[in-house]
């Protein structure tokens, strides 16, 4: 049986060395490396969408990947694509950092500098193992995904755009189209969701950040179920916890949450940690809100400027929401593509704050009237994101942005509907 190898290493020397070894082993396919943690996951993602066929039973990880330390790597691939058996290359052999693979879900570790008899061997264990997964499970979509919901960061281009009502909406959106929603608040210093949802917990996100492991029960301890069904994980009381809350548990909490819910809403706010970028990198869907306003398009250039220089996230795998719309500014979207080198979304959200007032000043962001506007709109990008049932918005057309009917149901005080947007949005 053949076994399909991909390799994940940074360096030149160190690819070369590794693929000149590899194509030396007895009936190997390597594939061409890929050079960072995101181009891994986003090879195996997309192999995984052309067919489940296509994944290689043996991915490498070399210890200095980057941009995400190489556990973290390994325990990503892990949860995400469980049949494919994971090597971790490093030139740490000590007990600790064995264990630490493993517990990261690791099949197997060889030492640097690399021999053909430990690659060939723990090569083989690794693809061996992986056939055996996939011949136990079956062929079935959850072999090769794995656990895993959709990931969608909402961040702004600076405060006071409207980041968290749009987090909260699209959370409230998926919702209500009958998904598992967890909605996760990754503005450390600042958050507000518990706020404009009325929610006193005395649990947060910093309660996960020194735990290795994140079960079941202890996630949720830690996660507090709103009236409307979302899964809340806030943000501390004491701003000054945020910091305990490292790029490495913020990827542990998400991956946590994905693996048991069908939509992670992650609002991120608008300065970035490691935390969030942590999460923006991890997302499927990484949403930047800015206003039409020439200071607001400026940070939101500078934001995505600031992400790909920081190998966070490419200025084309970013969706601008324009929020505060109206057809007399200047600043329209397609201008705001222009200029940040994003792709907008299909839906902007009307200038109309007086309709949200009440509840914001309530803290009942969830009872605003199914006729608002700006819910409307909120609730059309969340269909436009994929982020709701197919089923629930007839006459949806996919991800185009097109709008749909309105479906209204019980107990809900909104529309799920896409609102038919007119000229100029």
């Amino acid at each position: 049986m053949t076994t399909r190898i991909l390799p994940a290493v940074g360096d030149p020397d160190a690819a070369r060395s590794v693929v000149t070894l590899l194509s030396q082993l007895p009936d190997a396919e390597p594939a061409a490396p890929v050079t960072d943690s995101t181009q891994l996951v986003d090879t195996l993602a997309r192999l995984a969408a052309e067919s489940l066929d296509e994944l290689p039973e043996v991915v490498l990880v070399h210890e200095r990947i980057g941009p995400v330390p190489a556990l973290d790597v390994v325990r990503e691939v892990a949860l995400r694509f469980p049949a494919v058996g994971v090597v971790l290359i490093t030139a740490d052999a000590s007990p600790v950092l064995f264990s630490a693979a493993m517990d990261s879900g690791a099949r197997g570790l060889v030492t640097l500098p690399l021999g053909y008899e430990e690659l060939a061997s723990r090569v083989q264990a690794a693809a061996q193992w992986s056939a055996g997964v996939r011949r136990h499970l079956g062929a079935g979509a959850e072999l090769a995904t794995g656990p895993g919901g959709t990931v969608v960061t909402v961040s702004g281009a600076k405060g006071g755009v409207g980041t968290t009502v749009t987090a909260v909406h699209l959370a409230l959106a998926a919702r209500a189209s009958g998904r598992t929603v967890a909605l996760l608040d990754l503005d450390l210093q600042g958050g507000d969701i518990a706020s404009y949802l009325d929610v006193q917990f005395r649990r947060s996100a910093a309660d996960l950040a020194a735990i290795t492991d994140i079960s079941p029960r202890v996630l949720q301890d830690a996660v507090y179920v709103h009236e409307t069904g979302l899964a809340l994980l806030l943000a501390p009381a004491e701003g000054e916890r945020g910091e305990e809350v490292t790029d490495r548990a913020a990827r542990q909490i998400v991956s946590a949450l994905r693996a048991r819910h069908e939509v992670v809403v992650v609002d991120c706010g608008s300065q970035l940690t490691g935390a969030n970028a942590a999460a923006i990198e991890m997302a499927d869907t990484a949403l930047l809100v800015t206003t039409p306003d020439v200071v607001a398009v400026r940070a939101a250039k500078r934001t995505v400027r600031m992400w790909e220089r920081l190998q966070v996230r490419k200025a084309e795998e970013t969706i601008a929401l324009v929020n505060r719309h109206h057809r007399s500014t200047e600043i329209q979207p397609p201008l705001v593509q222009k200029i940040t080198g994003t792709r907008t979304a299909g839906v902007s959200v009307p200038a109309n704050f007086k309709e949200l007032q009440a509840v914001v000043d309530a803290g009942r962001l969830h009872d605003l009237d199914a006729k608002s506007t700006v819910k409307q709109a909120l609730w059309s990008l969340a269909g436009e994101l994929g982020l709701v049932q197919p089923a629930a918005v007839p006459g949806q057309q996919g991800r185009t942005g097109k709008p749909g009917k309105q479906l209204a149901r019980a107990g809900d005080r909104g529309s799920l509907g896409l609102r038919r947007r007119t000229g100029g949005r």
